[in-house]
């Protein structure tokens, strides 16, 4: 691919800054499942009607709310400002100036804010764990420019921890009972694409086509999900890949300024696979119940319909250095835009928290063009009968 050296430029810019980061920043039960009176979440009250027990999320920095704080060798952190200028606890490790997509789900969920797995013991679980973590993959050697990072497989077994935890409080039976209704959120395979398959120094695309590489992921990925059913998991929620071609880190490689299509196309044949994944496993695992959230139509959405979203900027972060603010990551202390809600993307690679909120709640409330075959509100109120 021509744009070899382009993302390797963009990679090895990346990572200047995060070991700048490093440097220069300081760093960074008995009882019910689901019950509990202290409301963790610093951005609403205490009153909340809680429709699922709890919330388990896997992921990648889209949803990373600060997994790899704490991993010594990790270059992919944002526990920095001005990430976090707009969230009441300030920045916490999430990629965002707000709200990730599954903050605004856990609040309409009637949640509080679901901790991080590196800060979580005890009955601080009890509402749900986040195990997501930036630069991890569906594959384990995904990110490994960034070093430390948690892939899928390792944040499952970190679940499976918690998992063990909670059983020893609560026992099996009644721990296989309340997980059943509560909400798996699992979003991967961007890194995959960014942080390995268009990678200089991986062989992957050179071992595979387009296709190739979709079937392998969706292999691999199968058999993830089929282990977190295993594990009990039931009302499982996994989201697609959204338009990468049209993120600012992409913009800035382009003469042109347009998104490419290029990359759009390279990620097609994993949404495709994934959908095609998620009716297999409804129909094959019994009691299972996975929806798919489209993050590519609802990208579409917002793109072509910016301005009835309220934005005015959707080629370039509001935080970031060179052209398109896309080049370089949001910087220590760098002074970011300040009409944070007017645009869709907050740094290179990551949407703001005003647009997470809005794909928030297309995802848990929306029609079929968002959210197939049912979207979250209908799979929480699901009723799912275990054995």
């Amino acid at each position: 691919m021509a744009a070899n050296k382009q993302y390797f430029g963009l990679w090895y810019s990346f990572v200047l800054v995060l070991i700048l980061v490093v440097v220069v920043l300081v760093g960074g039960a008995s009882g019910q499942l689901g019950v509990g009176s202290t409301n963790t979440n610093p951005n609403t009250s205490d009153e909340r009607n809680e429709m699922v027990p709890a919330m388990f999320i896997f992921g990648d920095s889209l949803i990373d709310n600060g997994n790899n704080n704490n991993l010594p060798l990790s270059f992919a952190k944002a526990n920095y400002f001005p990430y976090g200028i707009d969230f009441k606890g300030g920045p916490t490790g999430r990629f965002s100036n707000g709200y990730t997509i599954v903050d605004e789900i856990a609040e309409l969920l009637g949640l509080p804010l679901i901790p991080a797995y590196s800060a979580t013991s005890g009955d601080q679980a009890l509402h749900g764990v986040n195990y997501a973590s930036a630069a991890a993959g569906i594959l384990d050697n995904t990110g490994r420019n960034f070093v430390g990072r948690i892939p899928f497989n390792q944040q499952i077994k970190n679940f499976e921890n918690t998992l063990d935890q909670i059983t020893d409080n609560l026992g099996a039976v009644d721990v296989a009972q309340s997980l059943a209704s509560c909400i798996f959120f699992v979003g991967m395979g961007s890194n995959d694409y960014l942080n390995n398959y268009l990678m200089p120094n991986y062989p992957t695309r050179n071992q595979y086509n387009a296709q190739q590489f979709a079937d392998l992921l969706a292999q691999e990925y199968t058999q993830q999900l089929t282990r977190l059913y295993n594990l009990g998991a039931r009302k499982i929620v996994v989201g697609g890949l959204g338009l990468m071609g049209c993120i600012p880190s992409i913009l800035a490689q382009s003469p042109t300024g347009s998104c490419s299509q290029e990359v759009n196309q390279l990620v097609m044949p994993f949404n495709a696979n994934v959908k095609t994944m998620i009716n297999s496993l409804n129909t094959n695992l019994p009691g299972a119940k996975f929806i798919y959230v489209d993050i590519s139509h609802m990208f579409q959405e917002l793109l072509a319909n910016y301005r009835s979203y309220g934005f005015s900027v959707v080629n370039r972060g509001c935080c970031g250095i060179g052209r398109n603010r896309g080049q370089i990551t949001c910087l220590p202390f760098q002074t970011p835009c300040p009409n944070r809600q007017e645009y869709v993307f907050w740094d290179a690679f990551h949407p703001t928290s005003a647009v997470n909120i809005i794909m928030g709640r297309m995802a848990f409330n929306g029609d079929q063009s968002s959210v197939y075959p049912m979207n979250i509100e209908q799979l929480a109120n699901l009723k799912i009968q275990t054995n």
